[in-house]
């Protein structure tokens, strides 16, 4: 049986035995909560666990590597809404450990596209259309400069509103254990100082 098969037979029978009831929440996050951490599998379940986090508490946003590299690409914009119409009011960025975007080689990456279909013509296209993959594709080398960056992204925002904590935490991939590595709160009481 197919996989999209499998999930499809578990949902009908998750509707029809209202499974679901256990998880009925708001589209308002209870803890006013917004998140951006990294799509590792490891942290599926993990990082809800080691935060005491349940349905409902934060509205999370990941992808690879839990990297925000633009300021008004679609992280930013989720971010936002999150703050403007969600009623979130603090913004955590976390990343961790052993993550696959660490020192991630575009090159490599591009030469798996080929080999999966992608005709050296599309990748010349792209390439001289202004689109430049190795920036584009590129993870990097600390994991504490990449939450570092992605922080200072978010807390410098034109739009974020004065007063927004933005923390910057790595949590380990096994463990669950939480470091500390920006205080939002601490940041901005260094500010008005």
């Amino acid at each position: 049986m197919r996989k999209i098969d499998e999930i499809m037979a578990y949902n009908r029978e998750f509707v029809k035995n209202k499974m679901y009831e256990e998880y009925l929440t708001t589209r308002f996050p209870d803890k006013r909560m917004v998140i951006v951490t990294c799509m590792d599998t490891r942290l599926t379940q993990l990082l809800d666990k080691a935060m005491n986090l349940k349905n409902g508490d934060a509205k999370i946003i990941k992808n690879a590597g839990a990297i925000i590299t633009s300021p008004f690409g679609n992280i930013m914009r989720s971010i936002l809404v999150a703050i403007y119409e969600l009623n979130a009011n603090e913004v955590l960025i976390i990343g961790h450990h052993q993550c696959g975007m660490t020192a991630i080689d575009p090159a490599n990456v591009v030469t798996h596209m080929e080999e999966r279909g992608i005709s050296e013509e599309v990748i010349h296209t792209l390439r001289h259309s202004g689109i430049d993959l190795n920036r584009w594709l590129t993870g990097f080398d600390s994991v504490r400069e990449s939450v570092e960056n992605s922080v200072d992204i978010v807390r410098n925002h034109p739009l974020l509103p004065a007063g927004t904590p933005v923390h910057g935490l790595i949590i380990h991939p096994e463990t669950g254990e939480l470091e500390m590595i920006i205080d939002g709160f601490e940041y901005l009481e260094s500010r008005r100082g």
